[in-house]
């Protein structure tokens, strides 16, 4: 078997093994407004961030292939806390929903408590083996989210870019999108080069990304 057909059966078994791994039992196991309210560092984690009204809890509940397993709003910012969900029976990984940034009109307080949360997270879980950046693919990369990248990178925590609403967009303007936003990658140390684009509404992508929060939990 050459090389290319060795990586492809790897691939297709990396992405059946992250189907079946969704298709069985997730859970949502607790809210932490603080580090000290978090569970046992026992499991694995893969952390998904991103600006408020990004998609990240559509994305979630496409990636459990649940409908409700992360509330969304019509309001953006209103996830405060971290939110977990064990994955599997028993649980082999944990997936964690990290408060939305960047919504202007929250009041300052609250986005300074925000920030506290995510950067005492980022820096003292040592379960953490991946963050999961979650960009909007009609609106490419925002100063904020390049403000996250950098946290990121001073706190040494590994991390992927993925586009979201990639169905709001056409294929060329994602491509584009995909394109730039891999270069800007590339200047980040923590940054894994590769860029997901995904669709929590056409599923477009959920596989993979099943399969890199997968490969990302075994690390």
């Amino acid at each position: 078997m050459t090389e290319a057909a060795d990586a492809a059966a790897g691939d297709s078994a990396l992405l059946e093994s992250a189907r079946r791994l969704f298709a069985g039992p997730v859970s949502f196991e607790l809210s932490a407004p603080r580090l000290d309210c978090l569970p046992d560092a026992d499991l694995p984690e893969v952390a998904f961030a991103g600006r408020s009204n990004v998609g990240k809890s559509s994305l979630l509940n496409a990636l459990t292939g649940r409908t409700g397993l992360a509330r969304t709003s019509n309001t953006p910012g209103r996830t405060r806390e971290l939110n977990l969900f064990r994955v599997g029976e028993p649980a082999v990984l944990r997936l964690v929903d990290m408060p939305g940034y960047g919504y202007a009109e929250a009041p300052k307080d609250v986005v300074k408590a925000w920030a506290r949360l995510v950067n005492d997270y980022l820096r003292g879980r040592p379960t953490l083996k991946r963050c999961l950046l979650l960009v909007d693919s009609r609106h490419g990369l925002k100063p904020v989210d390049r403000e996250i990248m950098a946290l990121m990178d001073k706190a040494a925590v590994s991390y992927q870019l993925v586009l979201t609403k990639a169905d709001k967009v056409k294929p060329t303007a994602l491509a584009a999108t995909s394109s730039a936003v891999a270069e800007a990658a590339r200047a980040h140390p923590a940054a894994h080069p590769d860029v997901l684009s995904t669709s929590a509404e056409t599923k477009a992508g959920v596989a993979e990304l099943r399969a890199a929060v997968l490969a990302a939990a075994a690390a």
